[in-house]
């Protein structure tokens, strides 16, 4: 029997690449996001089936590692599908081909279904015949070495308020916002020469429209480390590794 597996193919926009005509990280988190949604409702535990048992799906980690850049003028597609779940984490693997079939990104996220009244953490069970019966396939398309990132003293690089335009339909900010966020922790000058050969993201309580967050960064070797903070509580994390800078 052939492996369960959504594929979407995306036009990329002028809109989509950054300064340096490389795919954004919050557009291509976007376009996961889109391509995750796409699977779920093809298999039907998506937003509107969720929405008729009061749940929903939230993501609490993401990682990502690169093959190369994605640039301007590239066509891609996203693979996707759900992993076996492991009692309230609901994993799924994806990955992101040019047109030629070359690799260029693989991404490994953990989502946990919750109550949408209480937001109590909900099984696999909950979701009855469906979870039962989807076709849950093994394959990774990347290791995860450890889904936690360190905690960091850092230093504060600016103060933003979330607003409308950052929130969804849960009315919390938006998980692929965050990497706006977080990579203007950084300067077009310290981007400029710094592929990006992998990040990961952790997402720890919802920022709601009005809260201030402060994002701290703190650089290591290799590496380096964002937190955003509300009220001197972490929010999310975010932890990127750079390639060898370009000469």
């Amino acid at each position: 029997m052939e492996k369960y597996c959504n594929t979407k193919q995306y036009t990329l926009r002028y809109s989509d690449f950054d300064f340096k005509d490389e795919l954004s990280l919050f557009s291509l988190l976007s376009l996961v996001q889109e391509s995750a949604g796409a699977s779920a409702d093809e298999l039907g535990f998506g937003y509107d089936a969720l929405k008729k048992i009061g749940c929903g799906f939230v993501v609490v980690n993401t990682y990502c590692e690169f093959s190369r850049p994605i640039r301007l003028g590239e066509q891609i597609s996203v693979e996707t599908w759900p992993l076996p779940p492991r009692h309230v984490i609901f994993e799924r693997d994806s990955r992101v081909l040019a047109e030629s079939g070359e690799v260029l990104a693989n991404f490994a996220a953990r989502w946990c279904l919750v109550d949408l009244k209480s937001f109590t953490l909900q099984t696999p069970e909950k979701l009855g015949e469906v979870h039962e019966n989807c076709p849950y396939r093994d394959e990774k398309t990347v290791e995860v070495s450890s889904w936690k990132i360190p905690k960091i003293a850092g230093n504060l690089r600016f103060a933003r308020t979330v607003r409308v335009s950052d929130c969804d339909h849960y009315l919390h900010a938006n998980n692929a916002k965050y990497a706006d966020f977080f990579m203007d922790c950084f300067t077009m000058e310290e981007l400029a020469s710094r592929p990006i050969k992998a990040f990961q993201i952790a997402y720890i309580k919802q920022a709601k429209e009005g809260e201030t967050l402060e994002l701290f960064r703190e650089d290591r070797e290799g590496e380096s480390i964002c937190e955003a903070r509300e009220g001197g509580e972490p929010i999310a994390q975010f932890r990127v590794w750079f390639a060898e800078a370009k000469k």
